[in-house]
């Protein structure tokens, strides 16, 4: 399995998975369909799916144009999220498959919109496993909380994509990574892997490279949201149950967020999910 990262407006990421051996691909919200047709094309792959993982017009936007562009591509998406374009709706626990070896399942992760959908990816016998997760999960945060409540979110992040295995790769919808990792900091300032990581993702920035994919283990270290579970972060915020100390470590980065913006450019906060 094969991953290709295509960047799309400001800050989204599309991604094209490709089955190597057969050589027939899955898109990831394709935004920017043309872009994306082209990338296939470059790497000739054959495209066959499109995974919505959520509504939003940033994610779903390019459904309609695909379908154009690749007659009897299935656009799959959540099937209370009412996602343009849909062919193809998807449950928690539905299993689709990509080519000879790549097998796909959906995971329900509810909170930024009440029908997102994670995609969870294996190669065969469950190996080189890649979670894609739109707006539920980022590298170091989550997505608002639009349509749902910190329950679902919590059940979201810290039971569903936190039981995935340790190794799997995390590719989200956005580049948030630095300012996310900053946040952390105010939550965790002695966290040394916060620290470690957020040099290394101004390193790569600065280099004009992704940050993305993460994992679920470093996600389980220097993620605040995911770390809700862990007393000393709940002493941190002055709360006494996970969910409790998720919903103000989100109260606490819109209120970061809001200040931080404040002192920005309109250009430099586009990032409305974050």
């Amino acid at each position: 399995m094969k991953v290709i990262h295509i960047p799309c407006l400001e800050d989204n990421y599309s991604y094209l998975v490709i089955d190597e051996k057969t050589k027939q691909g899955a898109v990831v919200d394709p935004v920017e369909p043309e872009k994306v047709v082209g990338v296939a094309k470059e790497n000739g792959v054959d495209l066959k799916l499109v995974l919505t993982t959520h509504h939003h017009w940033d994610h779903a936007g390019g459904n309609e144009k695909i379908k154009e562009l690749v007659p009897g591509i299935k656009v799959y998406g959540g099937s209370v999220d009412n996602v343009k374009g849909c062919t193809n709706k998807v449950e928690n626990g539905d299993r689709l498959s990509l080519g000879d070896d790549i097998n796909i399942l959906a995971l329900h992760t509810p909170c930024h919109t009440k029908g997102h959908i994670s995609y969870y990816l294996t190669g065969k016998e469950e190996e080189d496993p890649a979670v894609f997760t739109g707006d539920t999960l980022f590298v170091a945060g989550c997505g608002k909380f639009f349509e749902g409540t910190a329950e679902q979110m919590y059940q979201s992040l810290c039971v569903t994509l936190a039981s995935l295995p340790k190794p799997t790769r995390v590719y989200c919808g956005h580049e948030y990574t630095v300012k996310n990792l900053q946040f952390a900091q105010t939550v965790e300032p002695d966290n040394a892997k916060i620290s470690q990581k957020l040099s290394w993702a101004q390193q790569q920035r600065q280099s004009g490279l992704p940050t993305i994919p993460s994992t679920i283990q470093e996600e389980l270290e220097s993620n605040p949201f995911m770390r809700a579970d862990l007393p000393e972060v709940q002493e941190r915020v002055g709360c006494k149950s996970p969910v409790e100390a998720l919903r103000e470590i989100r109260q606490r980065k819109d209120n970061w967020r809001g200040v931080w913006e404040s002192c920005r450019c309109f250009e430099d906060f586009l990032d409305l999910d974050v």
